[in-house]
């Protein structure tokens, strides 16, 4: 019996693959893999997709620029194009599939601003509405239809949200436990958005987490080994991780949490490069990525971590600019059914 070799099958002139019409069988010992999931999640190279995105900042002096990598590689940054308001003194990011959305910030003073982008274009942001309060140093989650900020500076409780596909304001969604500014989130399954640390005005080990779909007050979930602010957040639908910081000096520890189970902080491993606070953090469904910060030094260095492995973050490349206050969201985060 000869042997058929799909993969290289061609259409008449060579030039792609056969278009296959109609009713088709299949016999054979070893069958046929379908692709799974949204066609959205699926790249034609192969690799599988997942865009991420870091935005503006400070260097000290401030910059408008978006750099976007592709997680599953590694290698520098790409300039991706320009915020639509600068923001420094970090600022909330969500991401739909889709879309990407950055909301508060500071310059000269907090601001209400929420920006949009998306993913698949490289044209920087556009105005997608206001916050009710301005505010930095806020944190952000979300699924793939909702955004959340909470937190932030001025000291303040209150989660806002937004529907990511539209444009507008946001709308109330309730409070965390206790008012924290510098406080990350970056964390979120399908179903639950998770706030880690922060300043009440004191540091603090709290995490504390809300359902998405629904409108109410966060409730606690546990805490971390280590209190922490200016800090980072990042996840799959399974796992978060929470990076770095200070408290008052910089640290270079990593925790894990395991979001559908309230409980405490577990060490993953440490960040390679020196300890540092005020980086970005995003992840697909098997990587974590840190980008920029200060160690005082602003840098341009991107990290990596398996999420599904505890140990020390890996290099990955370099950031187009350095500079502190960037915030990271990505197209495949642990929001997102895959």
């Amino acid at each position: 019996m000869s042997e058929f070799r799909v993969n290289s099958i061609t259409n008449q002139d060579g030039s792609a693959g056969p278009q296959v019409c109609g009713v088709s069988t299949f016999s054979g010992k070893s069958g046929v893999q379908i692709p799974s999931g949204s066609s959205d999640f699926r790249r034609q190279d192969g690799g599988g997709r997942g865009r991420g995105v870091f935005g503006s900042g400070a260097t000290p002096s401030s910059t408008d620029v978006m750099d976007v990598i592709e997680i599953a590689t590694t290698g520098n940054s790409v300039d991706f194009g320009d915020d639509s308001k600068i923001r420094e003194e970090n600022y909330a990011s969500f991401s739909s599939s889709i879309r990407g959305i950055y909301a508060g910030g500071y310059l000269p003073q907090a601001f209400t601003d929420i920006g949009y982008f998306i993913f698949s274009s490289q044209g920087g942001a556009n105005d997608f509405g206001d916050l009710q309060t301005a505010v930095y140093s806020n944190g952000g989650c979300g699924n793939n239809i909702r955004g959340l900020s909470g937190g932030g500076a001025p000291l303040t409780n209150v989660i806002e949200f937004v529907n990511i596909a539209t444009t507008g304001d946001g709308n109330n969604f309730g409070d965390l436990v206790r008012p924290r500014s510098s406080t990350a989130s970056g964390i979120a399954s399908p179903t639950r958005g998770i706030w880690h640390g922060g300043n009440s005005p004191s540091t603090e080990k709290l995490i504390d987490f809300v359902t998405i779909s629904t409108l109410g007050d966060a409730i606690e979930f546990g805490e971390l080994i280590t209190k922490r602010n200016s800090h980072s957040g990042c996840s799959n639908s399974t796992r978060g991780l929470i990076v770095s910081g200070q408290n008052p000096s910089n640290l270079n520890s990593i925790e894990f949490i395991t979001i559908a189970t309230e409980g405490n902080g577990t060490d993953f491993g440490d960040i390679t490069t020196n300890a540092r606070d005020y980086q970005g953090s995003l992840a697909s469904a098997t990587r974590g990525v840190n980008a920029g910060g200060q160690t005082p030094t602003k840098i341009n260095v991107i990290e990596f971590m398996t999420i599904s492995t505890a140990g020390n973050a890996t290099d990955f490349g370099d950031l187009t600019v350095a500079r502190r206050f960037t915030q990271g969201c990505s197209d495949v985060h642990g929001g997102i059914a895959q």
